[in-house]
């Protein structure tokens, strides 16, 4: 063969080689959410906590609803205004409330052992040759060289977190360390190609977040969903993330950045989500008459801007082809704190009505129904009340997820 017909034959070969490789389809990965918290700044005494503890060691324990064999982390300097240097970070099977890990594994960043999040940023870590169950728990331990002045996480964690001075990430158990509140620095967990191929979000605030429960018990609302969409064999495919914060409102600030700004990050931006619950409203009902009356206009005012806001998050998600389920306001007639009149209750039945009859939702969630008693239905069932008249207890948090037609979560 003359050298220009080798030349040729190569090229040939080269040629059909290429046009294979374009042809062959390529799987993409699929990430299903495990676990997550919505990010917000950290204040008060757990951060001071941290800051002053100077090069130290978070370690917590999160409570898993995907099952696979590789999975990876999201860390987050959301709230952050500086640089986040993480100096190293592992994981491990745990159990709640113990600070000992099974063999902990390292967390790498592409490649290395450390990585710095720029503020306002998120990373992901490389995979993370780790099988993992639903209904199990995990621990990550996230080392900080420099003390965090603005700390990003999870503040209503109900879940012991450990603080250790030092790097303590390869350390299967720890000594003495401090006992601190909430997730730190940790957006979610995600699973390779799990078992569960659809996710859904429960958004809310502080009855979401689960304020109340004992800690380590996992026993919010979405806990006890995700128990059920498990038990159930045309449900056992969909995990739950938890995207609750305490405080949290629809149209403004407080704790956490409000609804309408979060949603997109707690709830498009996830992987893999195809249906989100949504409960929120007490809190901009409570807050609005709370410090002085208002007038009925005001009043109005506020109900209007609840269900155009509720429009807008039905848009948003349909537009993602996610769909929206809504979940009625639930009874706070007789809280201390927000002391609410005839006014609010009068407000959150009109919201409550539009819940039920406007149609634009991909399903309704009776959520003040499965909790209010038939005697006083302004109020919470004293068997569901925490006693604070806002808050339901563990059995009222089982009552509400055992409201939540499964039907809404079938196959598609």
């Amino acid at each position: 063969m003359t050298s220009l017909g080798k030349i040729q034959r190569v090229t040939g070969l080269i040629a059909l080689t290429l046009a294979m490789t374009a042809a062959a389809p390529v799987r993409p990965l699929r990430w299903t959410p495990a676990w997550g918290a919505s990010q917000m700044r950290i204040d008060g005494a757990n951060a001071d906590k941290l800051t002053k503890a100077g090069p130290a060691t978070i370690r917590q324990i999160v409570h898993l609803t995907a099952t696979g064999r590789t999975i990876r982390l999201r860390l987050s300097n959301v709230a952050g205004t500086t640089p986040l240097w993480i100096g190293a970070a592992s994981i491990g099977l745990a159990t709640p409330g113990r600070p000992d890990v099974a063999a902990p594994l390292p967390v790498r960043f592409d490649g290395s052992g450390e990585v710095v999040v720029p503020p306002g940023a998120e990373v992901y870590s490389d995979p993370i040759a780790l099988p993992v169950a639903a209904g199990g728990d995990v621990a990550v331990s996230l080392y900080f060289p420099e003390a965090v002045t603005t700390p990003t996480g999870h503040s209503g964690a109900r879940s012991t977190t450990y603080l250790i001075q030092g790097d303590a990430t390869a350390r299967p158990s720890l000594s003495e360390p401090q006992k601190i509140g909430g997730w730190w620095s940790l957006s979610d967990i995600e699973v390779r190609d799990a078992v569960q191929t659809r996710t859904v979000v429960a958004i809310g605030d502080s009855i979401t977040d689960g304020y109340g429960i004992v800690d380590n018990s996992n026993t919010r609302w979405p806990d006890d969903f995700a128990r059920r969409l498990a038990a159930s064999p045309t449900t056992r495919g969909v995990s739950v993330v938890n995207a609750g914060i305490g405080g949290n409102r629809v149209l403004l600030d407080g704790l956490g950045p409000n609804l309408m700004a979060r949603f997109d990050r707690d709830v498009i931006a996830r992987p893999g989500v195809t249906h989100a619950v949504l409960l929120e409203g007490v809190n901009d009902l409570g807050v609005l008459p709370r410090e002085h009356p208002v007038d009925a206009a005001t009043h109005q005012a506020m109900v209007r801007q609840i269900i155009l806001a509720y429009r807008q998050l039905a848009e948003r998600a349909h537009e993602h082809g996610i769909k929206l389920i809504v979940g009625t306001i639930t009874p706070f007639q007789g809280n201390e704190y927000y002391h609410p009149g005839p006014e609010t209750e009068a407000d959150r039945q009109a919201i409550n009505r539009f819940i039920r009859t406007s149609g634009i939702f991909d399903g309704i969630v009776d959520f003040d129904r499965a909790v209010r008693d038939p005697a006083k239905p302004d109020r919470l069932l004293p068997a569901y009340d925490s006693g604070d008249h806002l808050h339901p207890s563990a059995a009222g948090y089982q009552a509400m997820a055992d409201a939540i037609p499964l039907s809404l979560f079938g196959a598609r």
